[in-house]
């Protein structure tokens, strides 16, 4: 089990590569972590709903990923309101009051996955959540140190020492542990260094004397491009390229969820895509994407309060592709309905630049798709016929009002079922979906069309191959990396002595 003195120590990413490792040796290695909080998340083949950071470990170890890697899974909707997802279901929007009332009798549903992926995999890398060392949670703790114990895991403890303090942090967590929890603590890891290690030697000698916990390794700080677990992402702050022959504006969205639609986009060489937050950022875009929201009614209230609503609908009337996905695709429509209270109540007009209405139901739509794009007008004609692979989560059903400029964007095909159907719709140059990971199976599709529509002509620089930016294999590589980095700063033979000797 990987923990960490905090959030965003970097565990999920040494979960993945310890995965990889494993899979490279020989072993047939699966990710586990019980609850998982993040608005980031991935559709199973059989359309049930985990966290995205458990679909990249077991992309990294090679392996379908499945709803026992992430029994739980908490998607917030607003300041202090969460939807419960048990073993990829809806099952209630609690406050946190309610869920750390409830959370223990969720324990069977934990027990009951993590024992289904025990049975199939020779090694289960289990990641915990936060903190272990909160001792005013730890009485309703169902992920860090609970779970050490369910599962007689040894415990790796990973501090960040970018942020600062580390060795404070750590010698500060296992002091608050009780002596039964500091025993599952077999090895410590310092992940984010930058800088001479021969420096940090003396400082990691008195740390092991003081702990009496031998230091495994000292991991670099690691520029690898890999699918973001939350908000907490660096990505939000950077920018593709200083300038390009196509610039796209995401809308950072106060509740975004499942910007991971645009990482195939943001790696095209040349081109320019950031993430937008002020109303006199737009232009110059040559496309403006509305990304998906855990709660569409609170973030377009929000693009009206920033002005930023305005400005997307002056730019569509000057003829800038506005593309939305998912929430924001409901968005660009005409009004919202939300009868069931699922998000705010009652009604919202939107941005009508769609000639859709939206209204809020209880079922909570969950499909993997594949299909293609229906012949389409504007700038992004070219897309047309071009195929798609994603997945839909939304709450709200999307009805079309018949207009005779209006028409479905796609035709998709659910994965599991078997069941076509339509989807999204386009007018002129606005364009609307509920398909996440609309642009993975073709980015480069999209960029010729954006630069064509200004008359210019994408070519891929003379550094790269057109094979270079499929994006599958650029992520798998991306996991070797990944594990090269591991092997060769952790000192694996001790981690496979702590496996062979548990707890």
């Amino acid at each position: 089990m990987v923990q960490g003195t905090a959030s965003n120590v970097g565990k999920t990413l040494i979960v993945a590569g310890l995965c990889r490792i494993f899979k490279q040796d020989g072993y047939r290695a699966a990710p586990f972590k019980s609850q998982n909080m993040a608005l980031n998340s991935y559709i199973t083949k059989d359309g049930l709903e985990i966290g995205r950071a458990q679909a990249v470990q077991a992309e990294a170890a090679g392996i379908e990923p499945t709803i026992d890697m992430n029994p739980i899974l908490l998607k917030p909707s607003g300041t202090a309101q969460a939807q419960i997802i048990v073993q990829g279901e809806v099952f209630n929007d609690l406050n946190p009051e309610g869920y750390y009332a409830y959370k223990h009798t969720l324990a069977p549903k934990i027990k009951e996955s993590f024992e289904r992926l025990s049975q199939d995999f020779d090694i289960i890398v289990l990641e915990g959540a936060g903190s272990p060392a909160e001792i005013n949670l730890k009485e309703n703790d169902i992920v860090n140190m609970y779970m050490a114990r369910q599962a007689k895991a040894p415990v790796l403890l990973a501090g960040d020492i970018d942020r600062g303090g580390v060795f404070a942090s750590i010698a500060g967590t296992l002091l608050l542990f009780t002596e039964e929890e500091r025993r599952f603590v077999k090895g410590i890891l310092i992940n984010k260094f930058r800088g001479s290690q021969t420096l940090l030697e003396p400082g990691l000698r008195q740390l092991e004397e003081l702990i009496r916990k031998p230091v495994l390794g000292v991991i670099p700080y690691i520029e690898i491009d890999i699918d973001d677990e939350d908000s907490l992402t660096e990505r939000f702050n950077r920018v593709s390229a200083s300038s390009g022959l196509a610039d796209i504006g995401v809308i950072h969205l106060p509740h975004i969820a499942n910007f991971t639609d645009f990482n195939a986009l943001s790696r095209i060489p040349g081109i320019r895509l950031r993430y937008v937050s002020h109303a006199d950022a737009l232009a110059p875009a040559d496309m403006i994407i509305i990304p998906g929201t855990k709660n569409t009614m609170a973030d377009l209230r929000w693009l009206r309060q920033t002005g930023l609503a305005e400005a997307v609908k002056k730019l569509a009337i000057c003829g800038t592709p506005i593309f939305g996905i998912c929430g924001g695709y409901q968005i660009l429509g005409i009004g919202l309905e939300d009868p069931f209270n699922v998000e705010y109540g009652g009604t919202m007009e939107g941005l009508a630049l769609l000639p859709v209405t939206t209204v809020f139901t209880k079922e909570k739509i969950r499909t993997r798709v594949q299909g293609y794009f229906a012949p389409l007008e504007g700038i992004l004609a070219p897309l047309s016929g071009a195929a798609i692979e994603g997945y839909e989560v939304h709450m709200g059903a999307t009805r079309l009002i018949n207009d005779k400029d209006a028409v479905s964007l796609a035709q998709i095909q659910n994965i599991s079922s078997g069941e076509h159907k339509l989807d999204g719709t386009f007018a002129g140059n606005i364009y609307g979906t509920y398909i996440h990971g609309i642009f993975d199976a073709d980015p480069l599709a999209l960029i010729k069309a954006l630069c064509s529509g200004k008359g210019a002509v994408y070519k891929i620089p003379d550094a790269y191959a057109e094979e270079d930016l499929n994006f599958k294999a650029y992520k798998d590589k991306q996991y070797d990396i990944l594990a090269d980095c591991l092997r060769r700063y952790i000192n694996m033979e001790q981690v496979y002595a702590i496996l062979e000797e548990g707890i």
